[in-house]
């Protein structure tokens, strides 16, 4: 029934989440590719969870996942790269720093590409935000040699087949392009827009930019000589 499947990770969201189905729904109604909207909830302590499930018994097109208790991005991102049945999943942000009909741009090159990812032009975020997120993209190409400027861009579109083969571990979603390639898959970042936060609370702080991915680097060159990738060329 549906083509493309929107994660939606939520953490204490409960000031945006009005917002965000609005926006979502919006999306539905112009997409290139029939959508589903999949929220995760992250063990939230606020009103999400109830807030998403009234969203969801109003909305056909959109469903959830609520975990027990908090597990972080990379937990809910592969709990909704475990559900989906669609040939493509993406997934954006419960700030809306990024815009849902951007999607449109990252569809139009899946044809070609196996993953393609956002990269946030004109950035609108604090001067250490920014800082500290280009320095830990420098530290991350350095080690993966990826190629790509902003893997922390939350606007993707990923082939399923290649997303439910990703072994995920906690901070893994900065790595999704370099996982891809692992697979010999391809990759292609294009440019979209960003916003500023306009309700609730940042998750991330500079330990989580900056320090924590340097450490999740040596966790991806270990789990790289480790990898197994294969390609089955007949069955019987």
């Amino acid at each position: 029934m549906y083509d493309f499947t929107i994660i939606v990770p939520v953490y204490n969201e409960e000031d945006n989440l009005d917002r965000v189905e609005k926006e979502l729904l919006a999306y539905t109604k112009i997409a290139i590719k029939k959508t589903a909207i999949v929220f995760i909830n992250d063990g939230s302590t606020d009103n999400s969870l109830s807030m998403i499930d009234s969203i969801c018994n109003r909305n056909e097109a959109f469903g959830f996942i609520s975990f027990k208790e908090n597990k972080g991005l990379s937990a809910a991102i592969k709990a909704g790269f475990d559900h989906v049945t669609t040939d493509l999943v993406g997934y954006i942000d419960s700030d809306l720093q990024t815009a849902p009909e951007d999607f449109n741009k990252l569809l139009e090159h899946t044809d070609t590409f196996d993953l393609v990812t956002g990269v946030r032009a004109d950035r609108k975020d604090s001067f250490v935000k920014n800082m500290s997120s280009t320095i830990a993209n420098s530290i991350r190409r350095g080690f993966t040699h990826d190629g790509m400027d902003d893997t922390g861009c939350p606007l993707k579109v990923i082939k399923t087949q290649y997303a439910k083969r990703i072994p995920m571990f906690k901070g893994l979603h900065r790595f999704l392009p370099a996982m891809i390639l692992l697979q010999e898959g391809t990759v292609v970042q294009i440019p979209v827009r960003h916003f500023p936060r306009v309700a609730g609370t940042a998750k991330f702080g500079v330990w989580n930019r900056l320090l924590g991915p340097l450490m999740d680097c040596f966790a991806y060159l270990w789990m790289k000589k480790k990898y197994i990738n294969y390609t089955i060329s007949k069955k019987g």
